[in-house]
């Protein structure tokens, strides 16, 4: 589960920090509220295609970073096996470009 989502200098957020509680989650907000571009975060974070064009104008790089919480023994094992580290069920992710 994404429990955290920290987005700093891209597109046109400056810096944002969103813990997420469990449950259904909904992105709501006006047309060019930035709701896409938390989309393009978590494609980001996830292991989708880093564009120069996601940095933020002025700036030189832009950071997403997450926390993922994993409760399943066998997901754990895994990413313990790939030498992910793993601290109290909780995973970082992190991808500048």
């Amino acid at each position: 589960m994404l429990k955290e989502l920290k987005i700093n200098n891209f597109a046109i957020i400056d810096n944002l920090h969103v813990e997420f509680q469990s449950g259904l989650i909904a992105l709501t907000g006006e047309t060019g509220a930035g709701k896409s571009i938390i989309i393009d975060a978590l494609n980001l974070i996830l292991g989708g295609r880093a564009d120069s064009d996601f940095i933020r104008t002025g700036e030189t790089s832009a950071t997403v970073e997450s926390i993922f919480e994993v409760t399943d023994e066998k997901t754990l094992d895994t990413l313990r096996e790939l030498g992910i580290n793993v601290n109290n069920g909780e995973v970082l992710v992190r991808r500048t470009i």
